[in-house]
């Protein structure tokens, strides 16, 4: 079967076999990116027209428990800034960030463990009784099924928990010998039991990654149907195991961002920071391929540069959400359209 064909058979079934996906990853070329991505916007146009929903991002903790190998917050990392944001300094950035026109929020942070299901439910409580109809989503890391429930009883809309790899070999060779497979797959099982919607994700051009281990992640996207998916190209931290390893494409990244919308025709895709941080197009490039989501930063100033998960991570300018006037500029010069909205899943 040639690739044009897949493409269609995917965009008709939504679904293609393990050598399927394999065979489309590894037949990546700018001619084959450029067909996907046509189908892509235009099944995306079907359900979202050209609407791009902004999320302001609260990077609330560069502090974390875990040791991942590609992280730049890593717990070995002794060159990483750590600082963590206060209730009041979190919910100032949402206030302002309302005042902007943004209707969801995303608190995100490395497992810092004073982040207790008292402290966290307290914040999110905070963030729904000051701006009811705003949509508040974390991305905290695993937690345990009762601390999520905790959570969402206390206003929690989503959650965002990126599986990184669908592959049980290829995640043991990122991150520690405490974390597994298997329990990141079970807490993005309890996350979507209550009620939440659930975003996962993963790394295009990580080490050891395969034409095989993407195909597997996108075979994960079609049984597990997230409400969001999140993915990126592997950038390195310099003082990381990982430093001094290749980063992961941008093109093949939009590539795969076409992909996913063609499964998952319905799925919040956003463009992401390191996408942008590839390539200083990428987020156009992004949002072309099928993606409709961006993340302007909300953090404070001051800390955005510590919140280093990888190097020269933007955070100014476009990827800023004070200049939200700039973003809109940039994704109308391509003809779509930043909204003042939730942005909910539309199935």
């Amino acid at each position: 079967m040639d690739i044009s064909t897949l493409i269609e058979t995917l965009a008709r079934t939504h679904h293609l076999s393990l050598e399927g996906y394999e065979t489309l990853v590894a037949a990546y070329s700018p001619e084959n990116a450029a067909l996907s991505a046509a189908r892509a916007d235009a099944v995306r146009r079907e359900i979202y027209g050209t609407d791009v929903y902004i999320r302001g991002l609260i990077e609330i903790s560069s502090i974390c428990k875990n040791d991942c190998l590609y992280c730049g917050l890593r717990r070995s990392n002794a060159h990483c800034e750590r600082y963590r944001l206060t209730q009041e300094e979190i919910c100032a950035c949402a206030d302002e960030g309302y005042t902007l026109g943004f209707r969801t929020f995303v608190l995100q942070g490395g497992e810092d463990p004073f982040f207790t299901d008292g402290i966290l439910c307290a914040i999110v409580r905070e963030l729904k009784r000051r701006h009811p109809d705003c949509a508040v989503t974390l991305s905290m890391g695993e937690r345990s099924r009762e601390s999520y429930a905790l959570l969402r009883e206390a206003g929690a809309d989503r959650y965002l928990l990126r599986h990184e790899t669908a592959d049980a070999e290829h995640y043991a060779k990122l991150h520690p010998p405490e974390m597994s497979f298997a329990r990141r797959i079970q807490c993005l099982r309890d996350l979507r039991d209550l009620g939440y919607q659930t975003g996962c994700g993963f790394m295009v051009g990580s080490p050891y990654q395969t034409s095989r281990t993407l195909a597997q992640d996108l075979a994960l996207i079609e049984t597990f149907h997230p409400d969001m998916c999140g993915i990126g190209p592997f950038l390195p931290q310099k003082d990381t195991p990982f430093g001094t390893c290749p980063a992961g494409s941008a093109a093949l990244t939009c590539y795969l961002l076409s992909i996913i919308r063609l499964i998952h025709p319905p799925v919040l895709l956003p463009a992401t920071t390191a996408l942008g941080t590839a390539d200083p197009t990428g987020r156009e490039k992004g949002i072309q391929s099928g993606a409709n989501v961006v993340m302007p930063n909300l953090s404070p100033v001051q800390v955005r540069k510590k919140y280093a998960l990888y190097d020269g991570k933007l955070s100014t300018g476009a990827e800023s959400a004070q200049c939200l006037s700039r973003l809109r500029q940039r994704m109308q010069s391509i003809g779509y359209q930043v909204v003042t909205d939730r942005g909910d899943i539309r199935l």
